[in-house]
């Protein structure tokens, strides 16, 4: 069921914000890049270069992206380029590659070092930004031989990760270095609350760096990243999930959300095929029950419901978001999300490659 769900939902899947090069397309796309890396299969390979094509002009350039933007999100989807120049003769997946790198020579970047999560988010650190720009700071230095451009995605995680600190084992969502931000606190610069979908992007990001790294792999970076993945299976529910806020189950109307719980089913299966923290198993199958669980028909067409349309922190709109427990409550829930479905396939993936998934022969 869960690949027939994946085949579908790649054949009706159109472009999240009218074809425009931009994170949650990046989602898809790394899903469907692993689902070809695990199955073999040329379903997924065909679904992602009818969908990445249409957004890489044969000179690299992006659909609709424009680097002065200096919008961290955009980096996300520049991952799948560099399989993409490995699986076809086509030079433009490594024109674009470039054209991203060059956005991060050029990033603000708060006084730490980290980069500004967006323009319009000065001064401001979240951990989304580090899933979006990280993964993809490595492998490009990995490809291009710069040992100080690798180095460097690694320190900006060790300062993002110093200045989240939440002190109970978890990291809350942003920082402000300016304290100018009404969500941050005036010593510390934090964000009040640990929303588990940003920690889900943690996860993620510090997984798919261990992986890039291979044997080499920082020893601080295993030793942090196997600590936060078992303070977090430490925090799943009953019944698989993990909630919106995290670390508050008592908190009134909280509730166990899809996106997250797919991207720590990944990071886990993720690191345990790394031959870490093998204990990590049994809470990713569990987690992926959950997930299955929650593929139901909708209006006729089976769709991965509990997923949070989307949540930050600061202005969006007319609305200030504050970061506390109580405004993750209040964004609204959805189904089928790029979000939610993208982790869910990396899930797949991995779990595929744990024998916890058939493929078809």
């Amino acid at each position: 069921m869960l690949m027939d769900y994946f085949d579908a939902f790649a054949a009706r899947y159109q472009p999240y914000k009218g074809g425009t090069w931009c994170y949650e397309d990046g989602c898809i796309y790394r899903g469907l890049q692993l689902l070809h890396e695990a199955t073999g299969e040329d379903r997924w390979l065909a679904h992602l270069l009818r969908l990445a094509t249409a957004q890489v002009a044969e000179d690299g350039s992006l659909k609709g992206y424009a680097i002065d933007e200096y919008n961290i999100d955009n980096i996300l989807s520049g991952r799948v380029l560099f399989y993409l120049a490995d699986k076809t003769d086509d030079p433009r997946w490594m024109k674009a590659a470039d054209l991203l790198a060059r956005q991060l020579s050029t990033h603000p970047r708060i006084g730490a070092g980290g980069y500004w999560h967006k323009k319009i988010y000065p001064h401001q650190v979240w951990l989304d930004g580090l899933y979006m720009a990280l993964p993809f700071q490595f492998e490009y230095a990995q490809r291009r031989g710069d040992s100080r451009m690798a180095a460097d995605a690694l320190d900006q995680l060790f300062s993002a990760l110093e200045h989240t600190d939440a002190g109970n084992g978890l990291y809350v969502h942003g920082y402000d270095e300016s304290r100018a931000q009404a969500w941050a606190d005036d010593a510390t610069g934090r964000s009040p609350a640990c929303w588990a979908r940003a920690l889900g992007w943690l996860a993620m990001a510090m997984a798919d760096l261990i992986a890039l790294a291979g044997p080499e792999a920082d020893t601080t970076l295993v030793a942090r990243t196997e600590t936060l993945l078992r303070r977090i299976a430490h925090l799943q529910m009953p019944d698989g999930g993990w909630l919106q806020v995290i670390d508050q189950p008592d908190l009134p109307g909280n509730y166990t959300e899809s996106s997250s719980t797919a991207m720590f089913v990944y990071a886990f299966l993720r690191v345990v095929r790394l031959g870490l923290a093998q204990e990590l198993r049994g809470p990713a199958t569990r987690g992926l029950d959950f997930l299955q669980a929650r593929l139901q028909p909708q209006d006729g067409v089976v769709q991965l419901g509990g997923i949070c349309h989307v949540a930050g922190l600061g202005g969006f709109s007319d609305v200030y978001r504050d970061g506390t427990p109580a405004y993750y409550l209040t964004e609204k829930i959805v189904a089928d999300d790029s979000k939610g479905t993208g982790p869910l396939m990396m899930a797949g993936a991995e779990a595929v490659l744990a024998d916890l998934v058939p493929v078809p022969a």
